[in-house]
């Protein structure tokens, strides 16, 4: 028969009994709390990364723009090089495409004009025409 524990006894029993479940939620805050931090260092580590991939790739592109205008000074066409093989490099290609030459006369006159002709279309529109 199973003799009934002093107040003591019964104490120390429960105290035993809720510091193992303390000791969990313990181990279980430590664990997560070492997640997050690996967590946040992965981001810093795939940002710090990401950015060296890419001035890695912007150094490259760059030589690659820099060879390809040596084959064309060297007296090689684009279209000579494209039927080898060497298309115009990708940055060269929106560079030029994004660009468009004009004087700075005629870009002066022109925005000149434009921004005339928006004063009339504002005050048309606050006019009421």
């Amino acid at each position: 028969m199973a003799t009934t524990p002093t107040p003591e006894e019964a104490v120390e029993r429960a105290t035993r009994a809720q510091d193992q479940r303390i000791e969990t939620v313990r181990v279980l805050a430590q664990t997560r709390q070492e997640l997050t931090n690996e967590r946040e260092s992965a981001d810093r580590e795939r940002a710090e990364l990401e950015t060296r991939l890419k001035e890695r790739m912007r150094d490259y592109e760059a030589a690659d723009v820099k060879a390809f205008n040596a084959a064309t000074a060297a007296g090689w066409t684009p279209e000579e090089l494209r039927k080898i093989g060497f298309p115009e490099p990708e940055k060269k290609r929106r560079a030029r495409r994004r660009s468009t030459a004009r004087p700075k006369q005629q870009e002066t006159a022109q925005d000149g004009t434009e921004r005339g002709a928006s004063k009339v279309t504002e005050s048309n529109e606050h006019s009421g025409a």
